[in-house]
């Protein structure tokens, strides 16, 4: 295991002991979250933990919790999450994200809104003085029209990419595209967030406003959690 993922191992579980008996938790996607899929897996194995249910945030995680004997709640019933562990591909010091490098955004931010605690783990890469100063921001729009969203997007001052590339377009979960926009860095996420929502050939966008409470860090230095001052209830 490299360092790198030896520091992603470690936050994941940090957040893991916040993880207790009977909670309903959602589980992320990505290099860093699935370590937390397989530590709660662990728990719930040796009996440290018991009536955990996932909710998951992609197929892909859904296949790792069932892997690793995790119960999963069905999407037919409303979620009252009691926390979520995920990570993120960039964040500010408001806390404020960028997600979607997995291709989970969309599923990853529905949990996120559902949930009491939302907690992000990552390695010490992903801080940022402003978001888009690291990572594109990935955009999942639809097929129909796509080229017109493409241009709306340059428009607002984005080098646009489609994953995968015209031939073979990567596919979310749902079926859509995705957009990676290099708007560079973005110094009011708040409004471009809201201007990207108001696009009807958007599904969804990598900007998390608002939603993380809890953010740990894990770098050479050690595990650092800073908690965000407005967090939400249960935090």
């Amino acid at each position: 295991m490299t360092e790198v993922e030896e520091l992603k191992r470690a936050a994941a579980e940090r957040a893991v002991e916040w993880v207790e008996s009977g909670m309903v938790v959602g589980l992320g996607t990505g290099s860093t979250a699935v370590w937390a899929v397989r530590r709660i897996g662990a728990r719930l194995a040796d009996g440290t933990l018991h009536d955990v249910v996932g909710v998951p945030t992609a197929r892909q995680t859904a296949e790792e919790a069932r892997r690793v004997g995790i119960p999963l709640l069905d999407d037919d019933v409303p979620w009252e999450i009691d926390l979520t562990i995920d990570g993120a591909d960039e964040v500010d010091p408001a806390l404020n994200l960028v997600k979607g490098g997995g291709g989970a955004l969309l599923r990853e931010k529905l949990v996120a809104q559902a949930t009491a605690r939302e907690v992000i783990v990552v390695d010490g890469s992903k801080p940022s003085p402003l978001l888009g100063t690291k990572h594109v921001l990935p955009i999942e729009t639809f097929s129909f029209g796509l080229a017109t969203t493409m241009a709306w997007l340059a428009t607002n001052g984005a080098r646009c990419v489609l994953r995968g590339g015209a031939a073979d377009p990567y596919r979310t979960d749902q079926g859509n595209v995705i957009v990676d926009a290099d708007f560079g860095p973005i110094p009011d996420p708040a409004a471009l967030s809201a201007r990207l929502a108001d696009h009807a050939g958007i599904a969804e966008h990598g900007l998390f406003i608002g939603l993380t409470d809890t953010l740990v860090v894990a770098s050479a230095d050690g595990i650092t959690i800073q908690q965000r001052s407005d967090a939400r209830k249960g935090s």
